[in-house]
């Protein structure tokens, strides 16, 4: 795992490496860490005698002329308890550009200190199995959380739950497999028959895990979380799509006219509601046209309805999906009258309360497409695994030896999630996603 977790371009873990860990400056205080074999060395050479571990001293840091670069607070962590499994200071400076910009070059101009990579600090406790790549994909996610959903999904992750699930499933993996092998290396003394563990019965209890696996990686992975629901508004030219896209977003998206066929291209509108993510799409009327220009617009409007999770249908007539949401706009018009539809959703610019009863239907239809809060938080990539495992765990075969093969494949697979057989191009794509200073 330690030579996996190194990646292209970096020196390994013999370095001792420094970054700015707090927000960019400026700002109050920049918390600089240094984590490595040499942490405790090079923080000596700026800030003297180094406080006792753990509690935090005011020391002067000075470079390597003596000149004062700031007074800072500064914290000692003895590896391996550390959040790096490495030797680890932080020095809480004031958190100016300059001042930041002098200390982190006094720190990198020490012998064996160079400048961190994006991530590679929590690389670092990957390699030295402080924390697994579930509980590091899920910090990865935690520190791009933008909504309340993602925050609660990421945070469980990162805390573990990921991993231990999978943990309990691969033991129990096991002890099948040791099951199994006893079974091959003593099938022939009679207190193993006696125990009636049979290799009948081990299959079953391993299609009884596969499909307890198979049920919790059947939920929507926590990407759909970050990826937001796409809720397309189509139907013909000027059924109200622009108007109602802008009440639902409240602001100005897209344009509105009277005049048929303002809308050309797709609009989408980000929005954030009750701690989930939407992405609104207003679409071009879907009508026949001999414009070229209008046609594409209907095309890619025809092929947004097709793709959107829920689709919000303007139109009159019945909506060309059976999921769709039918809404009834303008409905205070004159002419408008009652939907020809009790099924359909009766929504009004000037009454604030129908756009609330929309937003909820929308609401109550996302449900079935998101991650429950109490649910496992699986990525896509945790279920496709599981989905391996629970197919080697549901075989139906008695031979004994591929019994144990499957089994053990179906440990293999458990066992990348919580990265036992990571790969480069994997860990790469992860860490790559952090900042400096993480």
């Amino acid at each position: 795992m330690a030579a996996a977790a190194r990646g292209r371009g970096q020196a390994g873990l013999s370095d001792t490496i420094v970054a700015l860990s707090s927000g960019q400056p400026p700002a109050a205080i920049g918390v600089i860490r240094v984590s490595g074999p040499d942490a405790f060395a090079t923080a000596a050479a700026l800030a003297g005698t180094l406080p006792e571990a753990r509690r935090a001293g005011l020391r002067a840091l000075r470079d390597a002329d003596g000149a004062m670069l700031d007074r800072a607070l500064v914290l000692t962590f003895p590896g391996p308890a550390t959040a790096t499994g490495e030797d680890l200071v932080e020095l809480h400076c004031h958190g100016g550009r300059a001042v930041v910009a002098a200390v982190e070059a006094a720190l990198v101009a020490h012998p064996g200190c160079r400048p961190a990579e994006p991530g590679e600090f929590t690389r670092r406790a990957l390699a030295n199995g402080r924390i697994d790549l579930a509980e590091a994909e899920g910090l990865a996610d935690l520190l791009e959380a933008e909504t309340e959903a993602q925050r609660i999904a990421a945070l469980a992750a990162a805390e573990g739950r990921v991993s231990r699930a999978v943990a309990g499933w691969m033991t129990r993996a096991a002890m099948l497999s040791a099951r199994v092998e006893a079974s091959i290396d003593y099938d022939d003394e009679d207190d193993v028959h006696a125990s009636g563990d049979t290799v009948a019965t081990i299959v079953a209890e391993a299609a009884i895990l596969g499909r307890e696996i198979a049920a919790v990686a059947a939920a929507p992975p926590v990407e759909r979380l970050r990826d937001g629901i796409r809720v397309v508004l189509a139907g013909p030219p000027n059924a109200g799509k622009s108007t109602l896209l802008n009440l639902l977003a409240e602001r100005d998206a897209a344009i509105v006219s009277p005049v048929a066929g303002t809308t050309r291209d797709v609009i989408e509108a980000p929005v954030r509601r009750a701690g989930l993510a939407y992405l609104l799409t207003d679409t071009a009327g879907l009508t026949r046209t001999a414009d070229v220009v209008e046609a594409v617009g209907v095309e890619r409007a025809q092929a947004a309805a097709a793709a959107a999770d829920i689709l919000l249908w303007l139109g009159d007539a019945p909506p060309p999906r059976d999921d769709a949401l039918w809404v009834h706009a303008r409905a205070a018009q004159e002419g408008r009258g009652s939907p020809a539809s009790g099924g359909q959703i009766v929504v009004d610019r000037d009454d604030p309360a129908s756009i609330d009863r929309l937003w909820q239907a929308i609401a109550n239809a996302a449900t079935s497409l998101l991650p429950r809060t109490d649910a496992l938080p699986l990525r896509e990539r945790h279920r496709r695994l599981c989905a391996v495992a629970a197919d080697e765990l549901s075989t139906v075969d008695r031979d004994p030896l591929i019994v144990a093969e499957r089994l053990r494949r179906a440990a293999c697979a458990l066992g990348e999630i919580v990265g036992v057989d990571a790969t480069e191009s994997m860990l790469d794509a992860l860490f790559s996603r952090f900042c400096l200073g993480k």
